[in-house]
């Protein structure tokens, strides 16, 4: 066996392996990342994201345990390592671990070619380095033409909510839904606007509660036309009010 083939497991090994050793051996196996604000889904077998989510349990009861938590006496802590196991696995960073949500694509059968802005759209994500909450609003403006695919209203809210359930710095974030939206609308112009508080910086710190994130990022003719951009901009600024 090449000394860069990842290991075969038997069904002996794999009650010792932890499940998160096995998954990681298939994302190496297939040269593929594995960061924070990566989905690895494909690499996650059936009944396998249960087994993380009790070994996730396990670890999270060992760092109470270095905190000094008496979690057996203390009544608020003794499932305390559960829930939080279920909050990252199913809950927060659960873009991680599911697949892509479905969406329906539908042809433009009109020719529609006129600027649609969709948001706010509340965003809820964790900073990470920090792993505090960012929550904030997100705006997109599409500008299709007669190639693009429609996709339904929800459907923003739902692919942004995949994108930004990981481990995220908004900067990143914004340029990964931007990336989706070309890929599934495939317009002539794209525009996002995010608008976030970052609990990293409010709840530690400096402890400022009143800064906020705003960053942007424009594609095709948002970022050619500048008439176009100043329209979005300026709509958007309207729907803050």
């Amino acid at each position: 066996m090449s000394k860069n083939a990842p290991p075969s497991y038997t069904a002996i090994d794999k009650e010792a392996v932890p499940v998160s050793a096995r998954i990681r051996s298939r994302i190496r196996a297939a040269q593929q990342r594995f960061h924070a604000n990566d989905n690895i889904s494909d690499f996650i077998e059936a009944g396998e994201l249960e087994l993380l989510l009790d070994e996730v349990q396990d670890k999270m009861k060992a760092v109470l345990d270095s905190l000094v938590i008496d979690t057996e006496s203390d009544h608020n802590t003794q499932d305390t390592a559960r829930r939080v196991a279920k909050m990252y696995v199913n809950e927060v960073f659960k873009g991680r671990y599911l697949a892509q949500p479905a969406v329906t694509e539908f042809p433009n059968v009109e020719h529609l070619n006129e600027l649609m802005i969709v948001g706010p759209i509340t965003v809820r994500s964790a900073c990470s380095h920090h792993f505090c909450p960012i929550i904030g609003k997100l705006w997109i403006g599409i500008m299709p033409n007669q190639h693009s695919n429609l996709i339904g209203l929800s459907k923003y809210a739902r692919l942004a909510e995949w994108t930004m359930c990981r481990p995220q710095i908004q900067e990143e974030a914004v340029t990964q839904i931007a990336d989706l939206l070309m890929e599934k609308v495939s317009p002539d112009g794209l525009a996002i606007v995010m608008e976030a508080d970052h609990f990293c910086m409010q709840w530690r710190g400096v402890k400022d509660m009143d800064s906020k994130m705003i960053n942007s990022v424009m594609r095709g003719s948002f970022l050619k036309d500048a008439t176009l951009r100043r329209e979005f901009l300026s709509l958007l600024n309207n729907n803050k009010k």
